[in-house]
């Protein structure tokens, strides 16, 4: 039973995500740096920041109460995604397919496919072609 625990941690798979994971949070942490730092005071320059978490809708309950929906928090949190999604496009997937483009130009032509092989013969070619030999060595 520990065995396969231990093969089941020390396999690949399981190292290759543990790796992917504390990248990913370090990239996270990068990610809203440059967000919180550039993108978020650019927006504040046109909206009032503070403003978005009091525009709602308000709606009566059927006993009276006004139940606020907070449509500000969502917009909000779409141009928060808007943003991040911006920042890891254009600062590092753009530049990063840019880089590989350009490495690969360097190398020259992508390899070429292979040739395709001439399709098999049917039975019925082949058979013709073994009745023109045999022709071909009676008549020799």
């Amino acid at each position: 039973m520990l065995k396969g625990f231990k093969d089941f941690l020390l396999r690949g798979n399981v190292i290759d995500l543990a790796v992917a994971v504390v990248i990913g949070t370090a990239f996270t942490a990068i990610v809203t740096a440059v967000v919180n730092s550039i993108i978020n005071p650019l927006i504040s320059l046109f909206l009032k920041a503070d403003a978005a978490g009091e525009f709602g809708i308000p709606v009566p309950n059927i006993y009276g109460e006004t139940v606020m929906f907070p449509i500000g928090d969502l917009i909000t949190a779409i141009i928060s995604f808007l943003a991040v999604a911006a920042v890891v496009y254009f600062v590092f997937v753009l530049p990063m397919n840019t880089f590989k483009a350009h490495v690969e130009a360097r190398k020259g032509t992508p390899a070429e496919e292979p040739e395709e092989e001439p399709a098999a013969a049917t039975e019925a070619e082949l058979l013709v072609e073994i009745r023109d030999l045999l022709k071909a060595q009676r008549g020799a």
